[in-house]
């Protein structure tokens, strides 16, 4: 309890996380009791509560300190806090999914909290439209839900947390005067490859909501990728045999003959095709070849020997 009393004194209050000991040294804090595990204390007079067998003098004096006996209650503010600590270090709440924080698990809590401030959207707009509602059980309430607002306004966006996080290190890393990157690799920034994830939206900005495409163009200067710069669509084995052998067909029917000497480039419809090492590679690997492209190669005079 002297412990307990000292922690009060400085922290003006009792939600004392669950790993906390008492330090050594430190002025004010009870010195023969230093490395007492007073937040596994804490947890187990709660649970000693909760299970009626603390006594009344124990309780009263607790209550007296500010003691919350809801592990609800607790669970939320021990995830509060390390939400805090975690926004602090890396300046925003969109933590991934994997995150912690002093060992705590504060990308799954973040995760969970964002799934019960959708909840009670949706229940809200079912209320509103005179639907019946299942249950209010697990929605966030508006005090919690403002109390992560004032960390990080952004905390739950409409769409993918991973989205937000990159839009906000890039728009962080342009604020500081760093240009814009918009290649992969340029830049990356707490494990985030910015210029990579900058040509992805130029490329997908038809797939991005209209708030969104406003963010980009508005906020960061990025503008949707023209055809030019959108990459070329990689080509299947298939597409590339259809490639060279309607060169093969072309040269055949100009030449009446399928003899290419080996560093011929015949151009089709503007492209250029290694024809004659095509074909070379084709007759080397004449066993390992399809019996059906064998057979499209035979049809225009393809000499196998």
């Amino acid at each position: 309890m002297e412990t307990a009393l000292a922690y009060v004194r400085h922290h003006r209050h009792l939600k004392v996380p669950f790993g906390f000991k008492a330090p050594e040294d430190t002025h004010g804090w009870p010195a023969p009791l230093a490395g007492f595990p007073l937040g596994q204390w804490i947890a187990d007079a709660r649970r000693m509560y909760g299970q009626g067998r603390l006594d009344e003098d124990r309780v009263g004096q607790l209550d007296a300190l500010g003691m919350i006996w809801s592990h609800f209650d607790v669970a939320f503010d021990e995830g509060l806090a390390a939400a805090r600590g975690w926004a602090a270090e890396h300046g925003h709440l969109l933590a991934p999914v994997e995150a912690t924080w002093n060992g705590a698990p504060v990308g799954v809590w973040l995760k969970n909290q964002r799934a019960a401030a959708r909840r009670a959207v949706e229940n809200e707009q079912r209320r509103a439209e005179g639907l019946p509602v299942p249950s209010s059980a697990g929605e966030l309430s508006q005090e919690r839900h403002r109390a992560l607002e004032d960390i990080d306004p952004s905390w739950c966006p409409a769409w993918p947390v991973a989205w937000q996080r990159r839009f906000r290190l890039t728009r962080q890393h342009t604020e500081a005067g760093g240009t814009l990157p918009l290649a992969p690799g340029d830049v990356v920034i707490q494990g985030e490859d910015l210029g990579q994830w900058v040509q992805a939206q130029r490329v997908g900005w038809d797939q991005l909501t209209a708030a969104q495409q406003w963010m980009l163009e508005q906020v960061l200067g990025i503008e949707p990728a023209t055809e030019d710069d959108k990459p070329k669509p990689k080509r299947s084995h298939g597409d590339k045999w259809a490639a060279n052998l309607a060169a093969a067909k072309q040269y055949f029917e100009r030449e009446g003959h399928l003899h290419v000497p080996r560093k011929h480039i015949e151009a089709v419809g503007g492209i250029e095709y290694k024809l004659g090492a095509w074909v070379a590679n084709a007759r080397s690997r004449a066993a390992k070849l399809p019996p059906e492209r064998a057979e499209q190669l035979s049809a225009i005079s393809m000499r196998w020997a």
